[in-house]
């Protein structure tokens, strides 16, 4: 009797150890689970200033460079001056061209008078044939070719003759459109090249219209249409500021810098800005209304991959995403995410994947 209640006493301290034991490993799992602060997925945009670097450049500029070999004998402006389109700006001499010309009229002048002259004979030896007998068909024939043949070369001496009046043109050098000389690097008597393509010898630019050059980044350049308003600033008049509109895009996202160029049109008739200074650009961007906002905590960026943890079936899951619009508190993400979903607030590259959360 006594072993038999031994026995039971055993039996009831080790199901009493077995479920203490049990709580015990239940209360360490809910204690290892970690806890994290976590936010929902909400729909909307949001807007941010963005401040990127531009550069003025002249709305046309040429690079004048010599078409024909000669000496300068004008040279009829210089740095600063302003001119217009048409405007003489220097002369060149090429007596060796000028010889070559009147070489060229000579011999279209001696090639119009062969043919003018074998022309009158096939004509009458066209006239006689008329007669029976009186020319044979051979003379008739080879009379006729000859005519086509000194055509052809008189038409070919001609076309070299207005060439080489053409190439003489080139020794009056004109503005192509309304500029400011800007380099100047030839003076009367100085001998240039045709071959010569690295040192011009003026360079044209038109100051009264320039180009504001600005590389918008890829996430923004999506936003962007015609006509949208477009800020500066430019370094040389602290605190002014100039407005203007996008002309035109280049819709074609540069590999390397993964943006966008986009140009505005600055009408300069004061021409208080000068081609070469730099700007800064302040784009007020709207947002995608179809995008999807968390704290801006909540991304992290590695070397490898820009992600967000959500908390799915009670465990984390790390979600690659791209980012749009920003401020210091908020991000726009897409990516494979839903809205009302739930995101680690305060998220880093130490959390781990699959882990289970309270």
């Amino acid at each position: 009797m006594k072993f038999k209640i031994s026995m039971l006493a055993a039996v009831v301290f080790l199901v009493s150890c077995g479920e203490k034991k049990e709580q015990q490993n239940t209360t360490a799992t809910k204690e290892q689970a970690p806890h994290y602060e976590t936010v929902a997925i909400k729909q909307g945009s949001v807007a941010s200033v963005i401040k990127l670097p531009a550069r003025l450049v002249a709305y046309q500029e040429v690079s004048i460079f010599p078409k024909v070999n000669g000496y300068v004998t004008k040279v009829l402006v210089d740095i600063g001056s302003h001119v217009h389109k048409g405007q003489l700006l220097m002369t060149l001499e090429a007596p060796e061209l000028e010889q070559a010309v009147l070489g060229a009229k000579e011999r279209y002048e001696r090639a119009k008078s062969t043919l003018s002259i074998d022309k009158d004979r096939y004509y009458r030896l066209k006239e006689a044939s008329a007669t029976a007998g009186a020319v044979s068909p051979l003379d008739l024939s080879s009379a006729k070719n000859k005519v086509e043949a000194d055509s052809a070369l008189a038409n070919a001496e001609k076309a070299n003759w207005q060439m080489q009046r053409t190439m003489m043109d080139y020794l009056n050098v004109t503005a192509a459109f309304d500029g400011v000389i800007t380099i100047r690097n030839v003076h009367p008597g100085a001998l240039v090249s045709a071959a010569n393509k690295d040192v011009p010898m003026l360079e044209l630019k038109q100051t009264s219209h320039l180009r504001l050059q600005v590389d918008m980044p890829e996430t923004i350049a999506a936003q962007l249409k015609d006509k949208d308003t477009i800020s500066f600033f430019v370094t040389s008049f602290p605190g002014k500021k100039w407005t203007g509109n996008i002309s035109r895009k280049a819709y074609n996202i540069s590999a390397d810098v993964h943006a966008e160029r986009v140009e505005i049109d600055v009408f300069n008739k004061d021409e208080s800005l000068d081609p070469g200074m730099y700007a800064d650009v302040v784009y007020y961007a709207k947002g995608n209304q179809q995008a999807l906002v968390v704290p801006k905590s909540a991304v992290v960026t590695s070397t490898e991959r820009k992600y967000v943890v959500v908390i799915r079936d009670g465990k984390t899951q790390k979600v690659d995403v791209s980012t749009g619009n920003e401020t210091t508190d908020e991000t726009e993400i897409f990516g494979n995410i839903k809205q009302g979903e739930q995101v680690v607030a305060k998220a880093n590259d130490e959390i781990k994947e699959g882990v289970a959360v309270q």
